[in-house]
């Protein structure tokens, strides 16, 4: 279990994380609560889209972080994720849930209704796809905004997740992503140390993520196509964006963190699917072995598998002119090797929650806090990963960014009869990604 850590070591975020963040600028905040709220604790009205596991845990950490925070409303296109939400919600804080009957929104529009409802932030935990479109119209009604990773499933998307951030910079309006290691106090203190020299100049960093397999939902004979993909989102790169961008992009952005957040060049590689092949599993990849060329013989490598019955693990490994850094998740290792040994000593604490605090204390203290650059190109690191790896070229970042494929449909197109044609299965050297 996480350790109960300090609230004021928690707001040394903007000094620590090393992300090169959007709108630092102290401006005053369009909503009453950049001063008197501070002070009076007014409550914060929170809206949450996307009633899924991982939206019900985010919400549940927001209300923790903050203790006059009130949930008013919920959207999902299902109405029972959202009313099982709901009651593990109620469960868990009854005292902080506030939401009636007709502010529970359900369909495709759902989350508009959010938006038009009177919150002051939002918690955007819908599949991936539809990311960047809610976090588009949420700035633009004035929201701050928890957008769990990753935060679009194409380069168009990330596009319009780069556009939206400045505008929420322009706006004053805090945005918080959900890479949640940039939260951890023990990688927090391991990656300063690192762009602090410890180890000297980075020069190559591998991460390695195996696993095995996940959740599955029979399809019912009352489904439709749509319902059924919606239901099983994961597996299907539309949706999800294959699982190297739904779930790898975290080690995707602790490489990027070592190499303090510079871009890099080209990326190569390849990926497969060799034992989940089953046509329930949709169109995504069970591996990926992607090479990241950062100019300079500098190199950043990720190796990945959804498989069963392999070894595990999850950590990343970072080569300095000076010595070694490594991350080892399951093992809790954050160390230094070399000239300079160390290992982390400190407290631990839940970044899941961590992350909500600072976002909030951004709302009350009126200093915004924008990470929608970072996690827009985090999120493109994973994009550039699955595109070389759908087609097994050598694909520059360049290409990547300016790439116009679209893998869903347009969000005015959804509907429960909608029948989205979903690719075969990428194949290297066959397969057209640019």
């Amino acid at each position: 279990m996480f350790e109960k850590a300090d609230k004021n070591e928690r707001r040394t975020f903007l000094k620590t994380t090393g992300a090169a963040l959007v709108g630092s600028t102290v401006l005053p905040m369009p909503f009453a609560i950049a001063s008197g709220m501070a002070s009076r604790r007014e409550p914060l009205k929170v809206g949450l889209i996307g009633c899924g596991g991982r939206g019900t845990g985010a919400a549940a950490q927001a209300l923790k972080a903050d203790k006059d925070a009130v949930l008013t409303c919920m959207a999902d296109v299902f109405e029972d994720y959202l009313e099982e939400s709901y009651q593990s919600l109620m469960k868990v804080n009854p005292t902080q849930v506030k939401v009636d009957k007709a502010h529970k929104f359900v369909g495709f529009d759902a989350y508009r209704k959010v938006l038009d409802s009177g919150v002051d932030v939002v918690i955007l935990t819908t599949p991936p796809a539809f990311r960047p479109s809610h976090f588009k119209e949420a700035v633009d009604a004035g929201k701050h905004v928890f957008c769990e990773k990753p935060v679009a499933v194409d380069a168009p998307g990330v596009r319009l997740v780069l556009e939206t951030a400045k505008k929420a910079k322009e706006k004053n309006l805090s945005v918080v992503s959900g890479f949640t290691f940039r939260y951890d106090f023990a990688k927090r203190e391991l990656f300063e140390r690192i762009q602090s020299g410890a180890i000297g100049e980075v020069t190559n960093v591998f991460t390695a993520r195996n696993g095995g397999g996940l959740w599955y939902k029979p399809r019912q004979a009352n489904w439709t196509e749509m319902e059924y993909q919606m239901r099983n989102w994961y597996y299907y790169d539309w949706l999800s964006g294959d699982y190297i961008v739904e779930m790898m992009v975290h080690s995707l952005d602790m490489m990027s963190w070592a190499f303090g957040d510079r871009l890099p060049l080209s990326a190569t590689g390849t990926g497969g699917r060799q034992s989940r092949t089953e046509e329930n599993f949709g169109n995504i990849y069970d591996h990926f072995a992607i090479e990241y060329d950062y100019g300079n013989h500098l190199k950043g490598v990720h190796f990945s598998r959804q498989q069963k019955g392999c070894s595990n693990t999850n950590k990343v490994d970072i080569s300095g002119t000076d010595g070694f850094a490594a991350v080892d998740i399951g093992k809790r290792i954050h160390a230094t090797y070399g000239r300079n040994k160390w290992d982390y000593q400190g407290e631990y604490n839940n970044p899941y929650e961590t992350q909500h605090e600072d976002l909030f204390a951004a709302i009350r203290s009126g200093k915004p806090l924008n990470e929608g650059e970072l996690m827009a190109n985090s999120t493109m690191l994973a994009v550039l990963g699955r595109m070389v790896g759908y087609s097994g070229q050598t694909i520059t970042w360049e290409e990547a960014m300016n790439s116009n494929q679209v893998l869903g449909p347009d969000m005015q197109a959804y509907a429960w009869d909608l029948k989205w044609p979903v690719p075969p299965v990428a194949i290297p050297g066959v397969t057209k990604v640019v």
